[in-house]
């Protein structure tokens, strides 16, 4: 196929859903990981080392950089645009060395100035390109977690909460291998959700950043050929901290990436919880006891013109798996680099970007797919009303309490596998040497009324 519109890259020629389908869930992104943010944050970095090694007294030929200077450089941070990332790219072009064409930018522009010439020899003074590179990531990280991860699970869990509570006292029959099992609440459910999301959201949100500034095998040779007798592991564990992140002593070429590995983890754990969700709440919708509200315009079948379909639900569950891929990927790949420093790592931190860009989109479609549902307590009444066989519990364990021997065993031979109704087990009870006040508690009991402290835990989260 030749057609020319093919070439220009749009929501609708984009090969990736990412930046395409679903370019508008995934935009908040593109600002920190997309190639522009890693090059804009390589930028920052280069020039914060810069104004770092500036303060140091014992670097005369680097001196003071004057306010005046010190505004130059904030002002290249600052407004750094897609023209400077382009004019990188064009010297990557030639150089074939992303970082280096972030070095040789900044020449152009200290030589422009004209009086910051004389810092061109302490660009990139001492580094080794992974000193900017994974600073950059650790910032970008840092940057996405607090800006863009934790508001989007932080409305998902907002939504989350207000559907346990709005269905805290809707008593369900539970279900344990698929089979009736003892009675809980709708909300209940729900609130085990938002726990397990809420452990998840603060592990995430406490997961160290780690960041290395050692040089080229993590031994500061260079700077330490240049001056010997400057301290370059407090000198890079302060510029490192200075920047909001972990140091990190030990490294080889690379800082070895086990930070992200373990972000990567919580952020997959965090999309595994939510498939869980997802395939439960379509469960329910599939039994009745989740409607779903009609959106008039929608179609849900091109030749059913009465279904409504699950398709938030679906579409959270499909994007959770593709972003547990790519974390796990992540997990297990980037701690691994042969000897001091291979460059596998380097290809596959670039598609961070795509592995939070599906999680966004499950986010969001768990979400839109929370708003639609209209619980049907007449379809969860209907299930309690005819498992009366469910109070075989209750009525074993307060035989047990009067020391009726076989309880359980008198029980299973009375419901095991088969249905029973109010009559029978009423009069099951009548017959139980226990005290009158006790059978005519278990006889007060209903499948809809026996369920625990669930209500007050549904409330409660």
């Amino acid at each position: 196929m030749n057609d020319p519109s093919l070439e220009q890259l749009t929501a609708l020629t984009a090969l990736s859903p990412i930046d395409g389908r679903y370019a508008r869930v995934t935009a908040d992104l593109r600002a920190w990981l997309s190639e522009y943010g890693l090059i804009r944050q390589r930028v920052a970095i280069e020039i914060r080392w810069l104004q770092h090694l500036s303060r140091i007294a014992e670097l005369p030929e680097l001196g003071q950089l004057s306010s005046g200077e010190h505004a130059y450089f904030e002002t290249i941070v600052s407004n750094f645009s897609m023209a400077d990332a382009e004019r990188i790219k064009s010297i990557e072009a030639t150089t074939n060395h992303d970082v280096k064409a972030v070095e040789y930018f900044l020449r152009e522009r200290c030589v422009a100035h004209g009086a910051l010439t004389r810092v061109v020899p302490f660009l990139h003074f001492g580094c080794t390109s992974e000193d900017i590179n994974n600073l950059a990531y650790a910032v970008l990280l840092q940057t996405v977690r607090h800006s863009v991860l934790l508001p989007r699970l932080s409305e998902l869990d907002s939504a989350l909460t207000a559907l346990a509570h709005a269905t805290a006292d809707a008593a369900m029959l539970a279900r344990t291998h698929g089979q009736a099992a003892t009675p809980t609440t709708m909300g209940k459910e729900i609130a085990n959700v938002v726990y397990r999301l809420r452990r998840q959201i603060s592990q995430l949100n406490a997961a160290e950043i780690l960041g290395k500034f050692n040089g080229a095998v993590g031994n500061y040779n260079a700077p330490l050929a240049a001056y010997p007798t400057l301290d370059w592991a407090r000198i890079g564990r302060e510029f490192v901290e200075s920047l909001n992140l972990a140091w990190n002593p030990y490294t080889t070429q690379i800082e070895p990436h086990d930070y992200i590995a373990e972000f990567c983890a919580v952020a997959s754990r965090i999309n595994t919880l939510l498939i869980d969700f997802c395939r439960d709440t379509w469960s329910y919708i599939a039994i009745g006891y989740f409607r779903q509200k009609r959106v008039p315009n929608e179609v849900g079948s091109s030749t059913m013109p009465h279904k409504v379909n699950p398709i938030d639900f679906e579409n959270a569950e499909g994007n959770c798996g593709l972003a547990i891929a790519l974390l796990e990927h992540f997990a297990a790949k980037l701690p691994v680099s042969r000897w001091q420093r291979d460059l596998t790592d380097s290809t596959v931190l670039r598609n961070l970007g795509v592995a939070f860009g599906y999680m966004l989109v499950a986010i969001a479609a768990a979400g839109r797919g929370i708003s639609k549902l209209e619980l049907d307590r007449a379809a969860l009444a209907a299930d309690l009303d005819v498992a009366w066989e469910v109070l075989a519990e209750p009525i074993q364990t307060v035989m047990r309490r009067h020391g009726i021997a076989d309880s359980y065993e008198v029980l299973k031979g009375l419901t095991h596998g088969q249905k029973i109704d109010r009559a029978s087990l009423h009069g099951f009870i009548d017959g139980l040497a226990i005290p009158s006040a006790e059978r005519g508690r278990l006889k007060a009991l209903t499948p809809a009324t026996y369920v625990g402290c669930a209500v007050g835990l549904a409330r409660e989260i």
